[in-house]
């Protein structure tokens, strides 16, 4: 087939604008995290004086950081509508996420959403797998105190027991509030398979939106953060609009993530813009941390219900383009995740301000010296 003129000159444009786009990207990256770890390197006097500032100025960084990773798809026009129960009501709260992963930008996604979620998006501990460790945002989730989890059997007690101990050394002594948690432990499309098989064999749900989460990082994670009482019962709240103001987890939230037709965005379509504008669309359901059983069969039971009810919520989603309303309700809401461009505009410039004063402080100091 003869390729038309317009044809060409779309495909021209959308190279010329990804390759541009990939050299902002480079730039922003160049700047911005040198100058994250930098700002650090200077404020550690504060670290020794005063932990709690030192990590509070900490957080606005990695906020802003996260904020040039959504710039990127924000104006690549890849913006997200949310639905269900309204997480901001629990963002001064400590909760636990739980999302289902399809791909790459499921991340990118998540850091997207979180900016108007309070002080949450600066307060948030990432649980990854150790390959992000080796990206150019390694240095930074390593410094912010997030985990990389190295998935596979012969790793799987061992790496337990490493998060149980980085969760009793960083999560409350960096005033972390929520926790995000990946329970499937890789892409879809690398475990459905064999999540698939798994569950013929045990008689459990054929799923094929989702695939059936691990129990080992939900539990370490539960049993570390969350307060008992004297009784031996969790701590929490009775309802997402009292909420609970006891110490440790209160509240796990539910979250799916769904992309029209179920094609999901990768880091890379993020990053290069190539691909048309898309709407994200994700799901909330918030639990009371005292409505998950800690039992592990029980709690087992608990997640797996949670994945099926993923499958029906994705299931549904993908024939009408929404998620069904609430049990109870005739109508679900939706509401349109903003950013404001001007706020985007300045954190950039903020970067590439940060990474020239760097650039003329090394300039001073080497002359100086030599």
């Amino acid at each position: 087939m003869a390729v038309t003129l317009e044809q060409a000159r779309r495909v021209g444009y959308t190279c010329l604008k990804a390759l541009l786009r990939f050299a902002f990207m480079v730039a922003n990256n160049l700047v911005a995290i040198p100058s994250y770890v930098l700002y650090l390197i200077v404020l550690q006097p504060l670290r020794m004086l005063d932990s709690k500032s030192f990590w509070y100025i900490e957080g606005v960084l990695f906020k802003w950081l996260l904020a040039m990773v959504a710039s990127w798809g924000w104006w690549a026009g890849y913006t997200v509508v949310e639905w269900g129960d309204d997480v901001k009501a629990v963002s001064e709260d400590e909760a636990m996420m739980l999302v289902n992963h399809q791909a790459t930008g499921d991340v990118c996604t998540l850091m997207m959403c979180l900016q108007d979620k309070g002080t949450v998006v600066r307060q948030v501990m990432w649980l990854m797998d150790h390959i992000f460790k080796y990206t150019n945002f390694g240095i930074v989730s390593l410094i912010h105190g997030d985990f990389f989890i190295r998935q596979g059997r012969t790793h799987r007690d061992q790496q337990l027991v490493l998060l149980k101990d980085h969760l009793e050394k960083y999560y409350r002594s960096r005033n972390r509030k929520w926790i995000v948690l990946f329970p499937e432990g890789g892409f879809l499309r690398k475990r459905r398979e064999t999540s698939q098989a798994f569950a013929k064999k045990n008689n459990l749900p054929f799923l094929k939106h989702v695939t059936l989460p691990r129990l080992g990082a939900t539990q370490v994670i539960l049993k570390t953060l969350v307060a008992p009482q004297e009784n031996g019962t969790p701590a929490s709240g009775d309802t997402v609009i009292k909420g609970s103001k006891a110490k440790g987890l209160q509240w796990v939230i539910d979250t799916t993530i769904a992309y029209p037709k179920g094609e999901p965005i990768d880091i890379q379509t993020w990053i290069l813009g190539y691909r048309q504008p898309t709407v994200t669309h994700v799901h909330y359901r918030i639990f009371p941390v005292k409505d998950v059983p800690a039992e592990p069969e029980a709690l087992t039971d608990w997640l797996y219900q949670r994945f099926i009810e993923k499958e029906d919520l994705l299931t549904h989603f993908y024939e009408t383009g929404a998620f069904p309303p609430p049990k109870g309700q005739t109508k679900a809401i939706s509401r349109e995740m903003t950013l404001s461009n001007l706020w985007l505009v300045g954190i950039q410039s903020l970067a590439f301000l940060s990474g020239g004063m760097w650039y003329c402080i090394f300039q001073y100091l080497y002359h100086c010296l030599f």
